[in-house]
């Protein structure tokens, strides 16, 4: 006689959940250590240069990820020539805003050009010490026409959501957050009272004297300084979504994202394909802002860049916003 063999949902269930656990253990090691060359290299160099690098210390030597960095940055093309090509997007003369799209070796992405730079200010979380906001509600809370994210933040506890502001943040010539006490700040990015874009070190006692009325926080790295590039080599920072601000001789203030981490759309860029990017539009200062998944660029309460957080916009702790005329 023949017996019926019964089917168990639960069994089959557990069956699923053990190889789902057992496939996310053995995932790293099979990246990490495993024969796939290119899969190596692509996440390494993908995850070293996001807000979890320790992912990959956890597994890999400085020397090895130094060594994989290299073969991650060779096969993008990384090299040093400066041609971007330029799409322009919007021109509106009531605005005074003038968006176009960009695209180099292996990144796509957004350029911003404000004329009037006494237009760019600060936007600060409402909740200091709790949780930034977004891109978004800051254009909407200020009433502005656009933004990016800006400084960059201190993420304690590993919760990354954007409350406490890195160094010295300046709103309306008031320093509103100050997380460096009496020491320097190794970059201030700000604007002056006469619409200069001002990068440099700075302590809190030297703000009144240099007349910032606009600033935040970030390591940089420092991309062109009084119209000469100063980046060497590729910059040292990895690929990957990038955030920048730059100024003209004229004064025109030059916001840059660029999308990164998507293999089918845009890699990403270093530091030197970020500074190129602003030689291209003849900026004299310009600095790389916070990154990666911070990366946004938003107009008419609109995004317009294509974020790389699969969860959308991230809370961060301040943005460059454009007021309206």
């Amino acid at each position: 006689m023949k017996h019926r063999i019964r089917f168990s949902w639960k069994k089959f269930a557990g069956f699923i959940g053990f190889n789902i656990v057992f496939a996310a253990l053995l995932a790293p090691f099979i990246v990490f250590y495993g024969p796939f060359e290119a899969l190596k290299v692509m996440a390494v160099g993908s995850i070293n240069t996001s807000r979890h690098p320790q992912v990959v210390r956890a597994f890999l030597s400085t020397a090895q990820i130094d060594q994989i960095m290299h073969e991650y940055e060779d096969a993008l093309g990384v090299n040093t020539e400066s041609h971007v090509a330029v799409e322009k997007v919007t021109t509106d003369p009531a605005s005074g805003i003038e968006i176009q799209n960009i695209q180099g070796h292996s990144f796509k992405g957004k350029v911003m050009l404000i004329k009037n730079p006494k237009r760019v200010k600060v936007a600060v979380t409402d909740q200091l010490g709790v949780t930034g906001e977004r891109v978004t509600d800051f254009v909407k809370q200020t009433g502005a026409i656009a933004g990016i994210n800006a400084g960059g933040f201190n993420d304690p506890n590993g919760k990354g959501n954007g409350a406490f502001p890195e160094g010295l943040t300046v709103h309306d010539g008031k320093l509103v957050y100050n997380s460096a006490g009496n020491a320097t700040v190794h970059e201030l990015i700000g604007l002056d009272s006469s619409g200069k874009l001002f990068i440099g070190p700075m302590s809190a006692s030297e703000l009144a004297a240099k007349h910032i009325q606009e600033a935040v926080t970030f390591f940089g790295p420092t991309l062109i300084e009084n119209g000469k590039p100063v980046v060497v080599g590729d910059g040292g920072i990895g690929i990957a979504p990038r955030t920048g601000i730059g100024q003209t001789a004229d004064g025109t203030i030059i916001f840059v994202v660029i999308d990164g981490r998507q293999p089918t759309w845009s890699w990403g860029a270093t530091a030197r394909d970020l500074m190129n990017v602003f030689l291209e539009y003849h900026a004299v200062n310009a600095v790389n802002l916070d990154g990666g998944s911070s990366t946004e660029m938003v107009y008419q309460g609109k995004i317009i860049n294509r974020l790389w957080d699969i969860f959308g916009e991230r809370y961060i702790p301040t943005a460059f916003v454009v007021m309206p005329k």
